[in-house]
């Protein structure tokens, strides 16, 4: 059978009415094979999304999906758990757009399989229960909305009764020591738990009003309890042990999932949450039972109460809702001075520690030690971060009672530490991470500048191994404090520092300095004649590292130090002196931009940059600059979305030093820009041709030669008349340079043309000026309009038919360029070309604006050069008309011009008047 017939049969059985009857057949027979059964059901599910909806393309009939409904909950008994799941899914799914109105029997039906005593067709029910359920509950259209708040009143009670069966069932069974019973009522009890989160959390408009609701989750603390004590007796490596903290983990979700939707309607939830939460997680009542994701979860309750906007009142009080009153009411009463204390010396003291693991995983692998103390939302599942941002709550909530606790807790620790009491020196470090987390809640409780000289800097020099903790920990302090309160006086104290420790035997600490270097750069109050001394030393400490490193997040972080630092030195400001630069920043950029080195997959954006910012600063090309556009080719072959810096790259190098770049790499650099257009974007092609438009520019004789291989094509494009108006326009502008400003090259082209195309020249370049003033009005820079007008009126005076037969639209062209350039003078009420620049004019910068880069400054200079810039349009056309005149004799110049529309002239005359 060959394909196209094979593609019908196959179109034909997709589309055949009853299709989805066999799949149903296929899933639910349990002889065939498991492969096949999972194909099945996998089909039948992605096809729902397709087919099931009445006004899908082949949708099924009516009559069929009566049928399948019927046949899906037939029966719950699936052997297979990954098939269970599936068929699960596809009921949701089918229910989501035909419960309850096309299947009103599909809850009662489910509601009584969950109730039979066979074990396994009881659990699939109560797995299909779920998902139903949870499918149901994310749906957001009002009238599905209200669907479900029906829905959920009419079962809850049977919910509950349904969780509080089998949950009782497995508190009982927990003694009996048969694990397979245990494991199998933990399950339903999981279940149902997740039938009851859904119906809670989503299924009732003012939950605090229904009273199933309300003691189902005043329930949860005893029930909370009763599962944490049984982990006493649950193996700490076992399945059941697993499903039995997915179950406790379960209960606080259904806490901080109500809280987030219900906040008033949590309020009655407030004093137990915090009394359980705080018992467990802040005294000796957790010992034991309590696990890392239940006191992160117990954390998140207690940070979302404190934090919750619901419960804060206004400032002024009689603004606030009595619910807002009453929940601060609640909340003031709990959090005491003693509790606050308690909690705050908890956190600090036994939260903050670095464990074991953690000093272990420092030592066996200190790149991802880093990464996981940096990781960005981590504090909702990690339970170091998740501490610390609890203290930065507690403590901007609290800080008038909990800052007097953290000044006597810094008071206790001043002075050197022992560096064999480990114990000692990971209190200090707990402490100073407090210090620095509260930085701003205690600016005007510490004297930063004061222990910054008598105790930071003093500890930052001790260098045992041991130490290694509070050196980087007082580093990262300093960080924290840089724009808080750090005199500027100081600065050049903090960057000795910074030198010594990125030269640090301990890796975490030099990128823990790194960080501290970004932040101090970064900063308002940041000097550049402060860090100059430095910049060098600091510089080539920092490609050290970015050179050690191996983990992708590790080297795009210090690559992104090395930027900041140099764009806040400012290249610019440095003038003439960047080249001083260049022996520490020309390296990372070679080692960023190398496509051959693996490091470039994470590097090569900032790298790119990098390169860029260099280039348009820099007073002078050196050959060590113009060695790394070797890396450009292999770049170019990418095609990525770096693109635009590449060319904006190439572009810098030609302002730079275009005869030498030219002749260096041009031959390579045509090659690259002729596979490019074969398969770029329009964009892409734009890019290429300004590249050789900005080089034609720059050097007109050595321009055209070096890109040579490419002007080809735009010369027929041109002819054929390009159908896109960016592209036709930069067509046009490369052409107009060549035309104008490398005359001999351009009649080597046009003859070359003439034998590709099988033409005479003149006929040709008839064809070529035709277009060019049919597509003129594709042009919409005005540089480039006026470029037009020169280039055409170049080819005058000319006693070539041809041109005197084009001779109509090159004036055309040419006033149309006078209305676009010519300003009248109000004073005078003479016409000024207004693109002419002189030597004299100077750019105004103000205070908020960046002085020029030198890059600015070549531009300058190469429009004083340009005829755009530099040849009045107005003189130009006046000598053009003069000496045609002169050649053709005034009656053969008067005949040439009655080919002009006379408004035309008339415009004409105006403009020229006083020549």
């Amino acid at each position: 059978m060959d394909l196209n017939s094979a593609s019908t049969v196959v179109l034909q059985v997709l589309t055949q009415p009853g299709f989805y009857s066999v799949l149903l057949n296929i899933f639910t027979n349990h002889t065939l094979d498991i492969n096949v059964r999972w194909l099945a059901v996998l089909y039948f599910k992605n096809g729902i999304d397709r087919y099931w909806r009445r006004v899908a393309p082949h949708a099924l009939s009516e009559e069929e999906k009566s049928t399948l409904r019927a046949g899906l909950i037939t029966n719950f008994n699936e052997p297979v758990n990954q098939i269970a799941t599936q068929i699960a899914v596809l009921i949701a799914k089918v229910a989501r757009l035909d419960c309850p109105r096309q299947w009103p029997e599909l809850i009662p039906t489910l509601i009584e399989s969950v109730k039979v005593q066979d074990d396994l067709r009881q659990h699939r029910a109560l797995l299909t229960f779920y998902h139903v359920t949870k499918t149901l509950a994310s749906k957001r259209l009002a009238a599905d909305r209200k669907l479900f708040y029906d829905l959920a009143s009419g079962i809850y009670n049977f919910a509950c009764s349904l969780w509080n069966h089998h949950t009782d069932t497995f508190l009982q069974q927990v003694s009996s020591g048969n694990e397979a019973a245990v494991l199998s009522s933990l399950e339903r009890t999981l279940l149902s738990l997740k039938v009851l989160r859904k119906l809670t959390v989503n299924g009732f408009v003012e939950p605090h009003k229904n009273m199933e609701v309300m003691g189902f989750l005043h329930g949860i603390f005893d029930r909370l309890k009763q599962f944490l004590e049984c982990s006493r007796s649950i193996g700490t490596d076992n399945v059941c042990r697993d499903r039995l903290e997915k179950t406790i983990i379960l209960f606080t979700k259904v806490l901080l999932d109500f809280l987030d939707q219900h906040p008033f309607s949590f309020t009655p939830l407030i004093q137990r949450s915090l009394e359980f939460s705080v018992s467990y997680v802040f005294t000796e009542v957790g010992e034991g039972v309590t696990f890392e994701r239940f006191i992160v979860q117990c954390m998140n309750l207690i940070k979302m109460i404190v934090k919750n906007y619901a419960y804060k009142p206004s400032k002024n009080f009689e603004d606030s809702s009595p619910e807002t009153l009453e929940a601060h009411k609640i909340k003031m009463a709990f959090f005491t001075y003693p509790t606050l204390t308690e909690i705050c010396r908890r956190l600090v003291s036994h939260y903050f520690l670095l464990t074991e693991e953690e000093l272990t995983m420092w030592e066996e692998d200190p790149e991802g030690f880093t990464v996981e103390e940096t990781g960005g939302d981590s504090w909702k599942y990690s339970l170091r971060p998740c501490t610390e941002v609890l203290f930065i709550d507690i403590f901007h909530e609290y800080n008038q009672t909990l800052t007097p606790v953290l000044l006597e807790m810094m008071q206790t620790l001043q002075g050197p530490t022992n560096v064999e009491d480990m114990n000692a020196l990971l209190i200090k470090d707990a402490v100073y991470n407090a210090v620095g987390l509260a930085a701003y809640e205690l600016f005007d409780s510490v004297d930063f500048d004061q222990w910054f000289k008598n105790q930071l800097l003093p500890e930052l020099q001790v260098i045992h191994n041991r130490y290694k903790p509070l050196r980087r920990r007082v580093i990262w302090l300093i960080g924290q404090w840089i724009s808080v309160k750090f005199k500027s006086d100081l600065r050049p104290m903090l960057y000795e520092a910074i030198c010594n420790l990125l030269q640090d035997q301990d890796l975490v600490v030099r990128i823990e300095t790194a960080t501290t270097l970004k932040l101090t750069v970064d900063d308002f109050e940041f000097r550049t004649d402060q860090f100059l001394p430095y910049l060098e030393t600091m510089f080539t400490l920092l490609f050290q590292l970015l050179q050690q490193v191996t983990e992708c997040d590790t080297k795009m972080h210090v690559l992104h130090v090395l930027s900041c630092v140099i764009e806040r030195v400012n290249i610019q400001g440095l003038g003439a002196d960047s080249k001083n630069l260049y022996p520490f920043l020309l390296p990372v950029i070679q080692l960023s931009t190398d496509v051959s080195q693996p490091p470039h997959v994470y590097l090569l954006e900032d790298g790119l940059e990098l390169w860029l910012v260099t280039l348009e600063n820099s007073p002078c090309v050196t050959p060590e600059l113009l060695r790394i556009f070797q890396n450009m080719s292999p770049l170019l072959e990418l095609s990525s979305e770096n693109l635009r810096t590449c060319f904006k790259i190439i572009n810098g190098y030609i302002f730079l030093s275009s005869t030498e770049f030219l002749q260096t790499y041009a031959v390579g650099l045509c090659q690259s820009f002729c596979e490019l257009l074969k398969e770029i974007t329009t964009e892409g092609q734009v890019q290429v041709l300004k590249v050789v438009e900005n080089a034609l520019k720059v050097n007109p004789v050595l321009g055209p030669q070096m890109f040579q291989p490419i002007l080809p094509c735009v010369f027929r494009g041109i002819i054929e008349g390009e159908r896109y108006p960016v592209v036709m326009s930069t067509y046009l502008g490369v052409m107009g340079r060549v035309l104008l400003q490398n005359t001999s090259f351009f009649s080597s082209l046009l003859n070359e043309m003439a034998h590709k195309f099988n033409q005479e020249m003149d006929q040709l370049l008839g064809n070529m000026i035709e277009m060019w003033v049919d597509r003129m009005d594709n042009i919409t820079q005005p540089e480039r309009r006026k470029l037009s007008a020169l280039a055409l009126l170049s080819l005058l005076p000319s006693d070539n038919s041809v041109i005197q037969d084009k001779f109509c639209g090159i004036i055309n062209i040419s006033v149309e360029g006078l209305h676009d350039v010519m300003t009248e003078d109000p004073e005078t009420g003479t016409y000024k070309d207004c693109m002419l620049m002189s030597h004299l004019e100077e750019p105004k910068v103000t205070e908020d604006e960046e002085p020029p880069t030198e890059q600015d400054k070549r531009k300058k200079m190469l429009a004083l050069k340009d005829p755009v810039h530099t040849v009045s349009l107005q003189q130009f056309i006046y000598e053009k008309l003069k000496a045609q005149q002169e050649l053709l004799g005034e009656q053969g110049f008067q005949s040439l011009m009655e080919t002009v529309d006379t408004e035309i002239v008339t415009q004409l005359q105006e403009f020229l008047q006083g020549f």
